[in-house]
């Protein structure tokens, strides 16, 4: 007896983690956000570039936080030639590249932004993608603060263009060479102690996760996960004498609230307290120096201290920044779907980076750049409700009733030459008028034309308002149910379908973004 031919194994469709699929509702969302982003950035001058998203692996460095190989944290293969590539895990190392390829073509200063998607190979999490939105503006070939100052005021433009207003978002300053002449001070300078810093800077930067003791263990001994020996994951620490510790968590100016950020002073007050704290560092002075002259620029330019601030405890996690840095945090609280208050945090940052176009150059190339993470800023402004998440409209749909489908496919092309968005029903041809009639609702198609031989005979086609149609049975009054039912559907004349459809597109104000 032969043998049952076995079944070919279907392939399941999913998902890899940290990635997300999106539909026509966050699409449109996001094309609007970085519509307005566009905008603010062209005011200030910025033009656009667009990098590939691989780059040779060397050319992207290792900047990465929280990784300790250089092809760690990033998607990395082999071309034909047996070079590494890697998808890009930012938008400024593409840049620093491009720069430098291209330095005696570009002006200098060399003002650019760009959009795109970069990828990080981590452990997602929630809110935690492998694939994420970010739009940068970047100045090449400028050493002046006054570039990072104009960053940071463009970092509060873009917030109020976005629909946040003032009071809800702070742009935070600091300056790394605070920090680096901090760590000199107390015997962490030279290329020797590079790793030991970059595990202080880090541990700093989770100064808005973690409790003031929490951070301490980063800084000295290492921390575990589950708070006791042994349990969880263990973080080695920086390894930091308690005196050291005292002079890296006065730095950040940190007041005792448990898990939070500094409670941020005025930005005279933060400076003094600078000054007092980096006492004879040259290093640490010209930072200082730096953040006064940014502090006197915004103000000049009417940033107040409630939309611009100096924040000791900024300092970004990315290897490379070597002066001025910045971060946007958004300072609205609101609750998720299980009733939980939830603070946003940063939102976007970044800072001065002279040493990234240099790696190519072998000469010093003063940068700075400021980064919004669009995909975390359009979760938080959704939560806000300041993101509209209902379904976007549909096309017009043309129904197929009976006739020739080229009479049909006429109307679909005058409604499309009218700048009128429309689809030919393409579905089985045998399909009821009812079915049709149902594609167009999950289509969210806001009308619907009809045409069937009668109409046809008589040079007539029927309209549908369906958007109408759509509240009829919330409607119990006999009267005023059939007055809106003759609204939501009734004849006109063949020749003045485009007139048609743009009164009911203009009675519901339909838009396709």
């Amino acid at each position: 007896m032969a043998e049952k031919p076995k079944k070919p194994q279907k392939l399941r469709a999913r998902l890899p983690r940290g990635l997300e699929d999106r539909g026509p509702a966050a699409i449109a969302a996001t094309r609007q956000m970085v519509e307005k982003i566009r905008e603010v950035y062209e005011r200030y001058g910025f033009e656009p570039v667009e990098t590939p998203a691989m780059e040779f692996t060397d050319a992207l460095g290792k900047f990465l936080p929280d990784q300790d190989r250089p092809n760690e944290g990033v998607f990395s293969f082999q071309d034909d030639d047996e070079q590494w590539i890697s998808l890009r895990y930012d938008l400024t190392a593409p840049l620093a590249r491009y720069v430098a390829e291209n330095f005696d073509a570009l002006p200098k200063p060399y003002r650019s932004y760009r959009a795109g998607y970069v990828y990080r190979n981590e452990k997602p999490g929630p809110g935690r993608f492998r694939q994420f939105m970010q739009f940068d503006a970047d100045t090449v070939g400028s050493a002046s603060p006054a570039a990072d100052a104009e960053m940071c005021m463009m970092a509060a433009d873009t917030m109020e263009a976005l629909g946040i207003p003032r009071g809800s978002y702070l742009v935070k300053v600091n300056n790394r060479k605070v920090l680096d002449g901090v760590m000199e001070s107390i015997g962490l300078g030279g290329e020797e102690h590079a790793g030991i810093r970059l595990t202080v800077l880090r541990a700093i930067d989770k100064l808005d996760k973690f409790p003031v003791e929490e951070i301490e263990k980063l800084l000295g001994p290492g921390r575990w996960d589950g708070g006791e020996e042994g349990k969880g994951d263990f973080t080695k620490g920086a390894g930091l004498s308690d005196r050291a510790i005292s002079r890296v968590i006065n730095f950040t100016g940190y007041k005792g609230q448990s898990g939070s950020k500094s409670d941020v002073g005025s930005n005279a007050v933060t400076i003094a307290n600078f000054e007092t704290v980096v006492e004879d560092n040259a290093l640490g002075k010209e930072g200082v120096a730096e953040l006064t002259m940014i502090k006197e620029l915004v103000a000049a330019a009417g940033y107040d201290e409630s939309r611009i601030v100096i924040d000791p405890s900024v300092v970004r996690g990315l290897e490379y920044y070597t002066g001025p840095v910045y971060e946007v945090e958004l300072t609205l609280e609101t609750k998720d779907e299980k009733g939980r208050p939830v603070r946003f945090g940063s939102v976007g940052g970044g800072g001065r980076y002279d040493g990234l176009v240099s790696r190519f150059r072998g000469e010093p190339v003063p940068a700075t750049g400021f980064s919004i993470g669009v995909s975390r800023l359009q979760a938080a402004l959704t939560m806000l409700g300041k993101v509209d998440t209902k379904p976007a409209f549909g096309p017009v749909v043309v129904t197929v009733f009976g006739g020739e489908i080229a009479d049909y496919q006429k109307m679909v092309a005058a409604l499309r030459n009218a700048n009128i968005r429309a689809e030919l029903y393409l579905g089985n041809p045998k399909h009821s008028i009812g079915q049709q009639m149902k594609y167009a609702d999950r289509r969210n198609a806001p009308c619907a034309i009809v045409q069937g031989s009668d109409e046809r005979a008589n040079g007539k086609i029927q309209i549908k308002d369906l958007i109408l149609g759509a509240g009829l049975t919330e409607i119990k009054d006999r009267e005023e149910y059939l007055k809106k039912q003759a609204e939501a559907q009734y004849e006109v004349d063949q020749g003045k379908l485009v007139d048609a459809v743009r009164e009911v597109l203009a009675r519901h104000d339909v838009k396709w973004g």
